[in-house]
């Protein structure tokens, strides 16, 4: 019996305009969450009558807007990424995140998936000749439509 090996192929690779939507759908999960948090500490400042907190959420600068919002992004891609192999985007969108050997990403592969994105100007990456962008190829991951990759995976795997 032979033993096959699992390759990603162009053609189980996520199209170009399933990143833009994942790139658009998380940009507004992310958002959702960043308002959310920040409507629990208002009502928790709220609640508690706490000067310190009310101040501080009232003065916040563009900063540490951005850096509270990086913050949740990167929690966001990890946690999902690292759990469910895709973001909400991508549950929506059909895709996964996974390794050249379609196996599930380790944490590693994620965590550096997920610092790449925090690259000046990676959102750019995909207008080059790759499907994919720097937050892949750094970390060496793909994303891949789902139902086409579970079906390659089925009749290479199985005998």
């Amino acid at each position: 019996m032979e033993n096959k090996k699992f390759t990603v192929t162009d053609d189980l690779l996520a199209s170009r305009g399933q990143r833009f939507l994942n790139l658009i759908l998380d940009l507004a999960c992310e958002y959702v969450i960043w308002i959310s948090v920040g409507a629990t500490i208002a009502i928790f400042a709220d609640v508690a009558n706490s000067a310190i907190l009310k101040t501080w959420i009232g003065t916040m600068g563009i900063l540490e807007k951005g850096l509270s919002f990086a913050i949740i992004a990167g929690f966001y891609y990890y946690l999902t990424e690292l759990y469910f192999s895709r973001s909400l985007a991508k549950f929506l969108t059909q895709t996964y995140v996974i390794m050249k050997d379609g196996s599930k990403p380790k944490y590693k592969s994620i965590l550096k998936r997920t610092l790449c994105r925090f690259i000046p100007f990676e959102v750019f990456s995909f207008l080059g000749g790759e499907a994919g962008g720097w937050h892949d190829s750094m970390s060496e991951t793909y994303v891949v439509k789902k139902h086409q990759f579970e079906k390659q995976k089925r009749i290479i795997i199985l005998p």
